[in-house]
């Protein structure tokens, strides 16, 4: 991958990492999006189902062929090893339709491949995979209103949301950039990513 930086996107809920996410690709690079990839793999004929069926029970498939995420929610939460079985079975494809999207980019070209991971610090395997981190940091109170606002989610919700998520302090630990996206337009967010955008050769 000589000539491509890998740059990893992360950051809490509400942090604006999709937001800065469209501003790279506006600037030329890939973006691979690493919870979509996850989606689609227990969506409705999803190469994830037909182990999920086996391994969890055909209960756990609606009638639509997706898998059936409340019911999930639900047995993960009384099982923690339900979410371990089932991470064995989604991260391996996960990890294939990565690097087949990584390869399809370098082969179109792009400088920057960027790979947005919400869970980038919680799980270390992707960082080795990485040339660089980005890590979009705001305070807990920026991001509870911003998830209210953009959301019907109640604020003990979003709380915790957050509490389930890695600390700020383990993200910005882990990041070789980060931006601190609290009190920003727009506008000096676009001119904070445009100027590490050089970095990253776009």
């Amino acid at each position: 991958m000589r000539g491509v930086t890998r740059l990893g996107l992360t950051g809490g809920i509400g942090s604006g990492k999709s937001t800065v996410a469209g501003m790279l690709v506006e600037r030329g690079a890939a973006l691979i999006d690493a919870d979509a990839i996850s989606r689609s793999t227990t969506a409705p004929g999803g190469p994830a189902i037909a182990a999920i069926g086996q391994a969890f029970g055909p209960e756990f498939i609606t009638p639509e062929g997706a898998l059936d995420r409340d019911r999930m929610r639900a047995l993960v939460f009384s099982d923690p090893s339900a979410r371990r079985r089932l991470e064995q079975i989604i991260h391996p494809l996960v990890g294939l339709e990565t690097r087949r999207q990584a390869q399809t980019a370098i082969e179109s070209g792009h400088r920057c491949i960027v790979f947005d991971i919400p869970l980038l610090v919680e799980s270390p395997h992707w960082r080795r995979l990485l040339d660089e981190v980005l890590v979009l940091d705001c305070s807990p109170v920026t991001q509870i209103e911003r998830v209210m606002q953009r959301s019907s989610l109640s604020r003990a919700e979003v709380e915790q949301i957050l509490a389930s998520q890695v600390s700020r302090g383990a993200r910005v630990h882990a990041a070789d950039h980060v931006i601190c996206n609290d009190g920003l337009t727009p506008l000096d967010l676009a001119e904070l990513v445009r100027q590490l955008a050089a970095r990253f050769g776009l």
